[in-house]
C-alpha cells in the first residue's frame, strides 16, 4: 500500500544519492533502521558489527558494498579496516556500545573501562581515521542517550558520558572540519538491545511509555534513523546534539 510518505519520497531526488555511508554497529537495531534508510535514499552503505552470522545476513538483505565482522574497540583492528577501505566515504555512523549501570560499590571496573573506551575512546579513534576518508562537508555521526542526564544511583559512568560527549562533538566539529560532527541523544528506544536488557519487563515499560510520552507512541529505531539522515543530507549541521525521546525529559523524574 502507498502512503503519504512513501508518495512524497517517490516525487522528490534521493537525499543520499551517490553516496556512501559506513555504519558501525550496523547489524541491528538503530545501525541497521538507519543503513536501511540510507539505502532508500540512494547511498550505498559499508557495515560492520561483531556478530559476523547476523552482519552476512544483513549485509546480504542490503546489498552492502562490503561488510566487516569486528570489534570496533580494538584499536588496530578498526584503524586496519580504515587503512583498507577502498574509496572515500560520505557519512560514518557509530551506534557500537551499550549501557552502563552499576553502583560504586559494585563496579567491575574492567567493564567500566569497557564502556569508557565504547562512548569515549572509539568516537575519537573514528574522528582520527575519517580524516582524509570522509569527504569534505561530510558527516561523523554518533549516537548517545538522555536518561543519564539526571542522577542517580548507578549511573554515575553513564552520567560522565552522557554530560561528556556533547562537548567531545562540539570540538571534533572544529578540530577535524570540513567534516561535519554531531551527536545523536536518545531516550528509550525499542530495539533488540533495549528487549535484552529489559526482559520481560519490556511490555510494561513499552505500555508505561505509551501512556506517558507527549507522543503518545513509543519511540523506534524508524524514528532515529530518520533523524541520523536529516543530519547526513543537511549541510548546515555541525557540532551539534539532537535529543530524540518523544518528550521523556519532560516528564517528572522516574517515568
Amino acid at each position: 500500500m502507498t502512503t503519504p510518505t512513501t508518495t512524497a519520497r517517490a516525487q522528490r531526488p534521493p537525499e543520499l544519492s551517490g553516496q556512501t555511508l559506513l555504519v558501525i554497529g550496523g547489524s541491528a537495531g538503530i545501525g541497521l533502521e538507519t543503513a536501511r534508510r540510507a539505502r532508500a535514499e540512494g547511498a550505498d552503505v559499508i557495515l560492520t558489527a561483531r556478530n559476523p552470522q547476523r552482519l552476512e545476513r544483513v549485509a546480504d538483505e542490503l546489498g552492502a558494498l562490503r561488510s566487516a565482522a569486528f570489534d570496533a574497540t580494538d584499536t588496530d583492528q578498526l584503524d586496519r579496516f580504515f587503512a583498507d577501505l577502498p574509496t572515500p566515504i560520505d557519512h560514518v555512523l557509530v551506534t557500537a556500545g551499550e549501557p552502563h549501570y552499576e553502583a560504586l560499590a559494585d563496579m567491575d571496573f574492567s567493564r567500566a573501562r569497557r564502556f569508557l573506551d565504547q562512548h569515549l575512546m572509539l568516537p575519537l579513534q573514528v574522528a582520527r581515521n575519517a580524516v582524509g576518508r570522509i569527504r569534505p562537508g561530510g558527516t561523523l555521526l554518533f549516537v548517545g542517550g538522555t536518561g543519564a542526564r539526571r542522577p542517580a544511583v548507578g549511573l554515575t559512568l553513564g552520567s560522565a558520558v552522557t554530560v561528556g560527549l556533547p562537548a567531545l562533538v562540539a570540538s571534533l566539529a572544529l578540530e577535524i572540519a570540513p567534516i561535519r560532527v554531531n551527536l545523536i541523544a536518545a531516550g528509550f528506544v525499542d530495539t533488540p538491545l533495549s528487549a535484552s536488557i529489559l526482559g520481560d519487563q519490556l511490555d510494561a515499560r513499552r505500555a508505561e511509555l505509551r501512556d506517558t510520552l507527549p507522543i503518545g507512541r513509543v519511540v523506534g529505531p524508524a524514528d532515529v534513523a530518520a533523524l541520523a539522515v536529516h543530519l547526513m543530507a543537511n549541510t548546515a549541521l555541525t557540532g551539534a546534539t539532537y535529543d530524540i525521546d518523544g518528550g521523556q525529559q519532560l516528564l517528572p523524574r522516574g517515568v
